[in-house]
């Protein structure tokens, strides 16, 4: 986990710990869920995610995508195709921050040819992979490139051989199996023309960019008209690690959790998490380290339907 400053005040009370505390212990839970359960049922079974919202300046998030990797000599895929650009070279400034991260081994991989997309030689970079970083840019694009191909197995390939899988803004987006946003006339439509995403959490929806561009409330009508899918919407700048089933937020920013099975307060349709934050994938139930009572006390679980 990310290496924070220690003791981070709460901004509705309580000292969160050292980041050292806060890494034992987010371990420590992971491997024993991992231990007592059976295979994750929402992450990945091996590997491990960083889905970010957007916007990210801040180098921990990189910097530890890269030591999930393996470090900075590990091999790392990078898929810009969520962009507009027809070519990306290994002068794209989209590199720039993998490259202050300290990675070392780069290779891009980009087409809009599904049938390039599902032959070996094309995919044949990802069998080394120790990562794979999706940019930003709109989803739909990579689903259009990739879904159903060679490539897209051999990236499920990299989180088998328990490496991590990353992205930001539409690349976080992608990694949900609900893919909001992702209608090609406009980005504004948040159930359109292609719902599909990669499904490396499943029964997940992804949104990003949340407060800085008011999307707080974007999601709500996803998780009415599928109220089986778990939503979770992550500001500029913040992103979460994901290892099985669970996941703790980094960054600068807030999550929003969204669960019908779930009322908040008076009947909020959603609830934030800030970096530090603890979620349990399977059993939708938030955690977070504190010197306070607990502060999801008014997180309830919805009353059954008359």
């Amino acid at each position: 986990m990310i290496d924070r400053t220690a003791a981070i005040e709460k901004p509705f009370g309580g000292i969160m710990s050292t980041s050292t505390t806060r890494t034992l212990i987010f371990a420590a839970a992971v491997l024993i869920a991992a231990t007592v359960g059976s295979a994750a049922e929402v992450g990945p079974a091996n590997g491990s995610l960083i889905v970010a919202g957007g916007a990210v300046t801040d180098p921990a998030i990189y910097e530890q995508f890269v030591a999930l990797a393996g470090g900075p000599d590990a091999p790392i895929v990078v898929i810009p195709t969520a962009g507009t650009g027809e070519t990306y070279g290994n002068f794209w400034p989209g590199l720039q921050r993998l490259r202050e991260a300290g990675a070392t081994h780069i290779t891009v991989l980009h087409t809009r040819d599904r049938e390039e997309a599902d032959r070996e030689d094309f995919a044949a970079p990802l069998l080394e992979a120790r990562g794979v970083w999706f940019a930003g840019g709109r989803q739909w694009r990579l689903v259009d490139s990739y879904l159903g191909t060679r490539t897209l197995a051999e990236i499920w390939g990299v989180l088998e051989r328990g490496g991590v899988i990353g992205g930001s803004s539409a690349g976080a987006t992608i990694q949900g199996s609900y893919l909001v946003r992702g209608d090609t006339s406009t980005n504004t439509i948040m159930m359109g023309d292609h719902t599909e995403g990669f499904g490396f959490l499943r029964n997940v929806a992804v949104d990003q960019h949340l407060l800085r561009r008011n999307r707080h409330f974007d999601l709500l009508e996803v998780i009415e008209a599928h109220p089986e899918l778990l939503g979770i919407g992550l500001d500029e700048n913040t992103a979460i690690e994901v290892r099985g089933d669970w996941f703790e937020v980094m960054g600068k920013g807030y999550v929003a959790i969204y669960d019908s099975s779930k009322v908040v307060g008076d009947g909020g349709g959603f609830y934030f998490l800030a970096p530090g934050d603890r979620y349990d994938l399977s059993t939708r139930q938030p955690s977070r380290e504190a010197y306070s009572p607990d502060p999801f006390e008014e997180v309830f679980s919805s009353p059954p339907s008359p």
